[in-house]
């Protein structure tokens, strides 16, 4: 598991921070909390209108607050229809 190693975001072994699972590439970061999701995205270079962020099976609104004890997936958005 990687940390995500930028600021107040390293986490140390003493004190896990949130786990965040990304896809594509599937991997999964530690990152201090509380923190909210729009600080996150910009942490991890993401476009808001771009990914899915989830936590415990629903969506989580861009002016959400994360904690240390969360573990949430960013997914990106797919969009197509049905032929």
């Amino acid at each position: 598991m990687e940390s995500l190693d930028s600021g107040a975001a390293a986490c140390s072994r003493d004190n896990e921070g949130m786990k965040v699972h990304l896809r594509n590439p599937t991997r999964t970061i530690e990152v201090d909390g509380p923190i909210s999701i729009v600080a996150l995205l910009q942490r991890l270079d993401l476009n808001r209108e771009s990914v899915l962020v989830i936590r415990d099976g629903s969506l989580v609104p861009g002016d959400a607050m994360l904690s240390d004890d969360d573990s949430i997936e960013i997914r990106p958005v797919i969009s197509g229809g049905a032929t």
